[in-house]
């Protein structure tokens, strides 16, 4: 199981850059690209709000589950 940070895909919709949503949002660029490049281990929930608040989305828009295709396959047999 995976979970998929979607923060690039919502970017490009937004047309906005990194230097500027870690302003707005009140984090680092580099912890914001850490997350982008989904190498979080975590996200604070304060951190989702203020992203889906900014990005004037939900947090379903920017995280999402994926199921492991290996493990599904092992589990069917």
């Amino acid at each position: 199981m995976t979970i998929c940070i979607n923060l690039d895909i919502m970017m490009a919709k937004r047309k906005m850059r990194l230097k500027t949503l870690a302003k707005e949002v009140g984090i680092t660029e580099a912890n914001l690209s850490v997350l982008k490049n989904g190498k979080a281990k975590a996200v604070r929930l304060s951190t989702l709000d203020k992203l889906c608040e900014v990005l004037e989305c939900q947090p379903g828009d920017i995280l999402e589950f994926e199921a492991n295709v290996h493990q599904e396959s092992a589990t069917a047999e």
